[in-house]
């Protein structure tokens, strides 16, 4: 294997904001923002909108959709008039 061409892979603690978690794990990710860890020891710190903590298909959560009203907004502004729709 041909050294220096592989980049640094160094400890990085990632924040999830949205669920406000945060985990400690290798990556070759770079910041200037560092975080104290609970050991003690200071470690980069990368802030993420979406991980597994968040994310809907992860945590089983779903989302409900409002179609009907998005599509009678639609029409509203842009489509048929009331008494062509039935």
């Amino acid at each position: 294997m041909r050294s220096g061409i592989h980049p640094v892979s160094r400890p990085v603690v990632f924040r999830d904001r949205a669920a406000d978690v945060t985990f400690l794990t290798l990556s070759t990710a770079a910041s200037a923002r560092t975080i104290t860890w609970e050991d003690g020891t200071t470690y980069p710190l990368i802030d993420v909108e979406v991980s597994s903590a968040s994310h809907p298909f992860y945590t089983g959560a779903s989302r409900v959709l409002d179609t009907a009203g998005r599509v009678e907004r639609f029409e509203r502004r842009y489509g048929r008039p009331a008494a062509a729709r039935h």
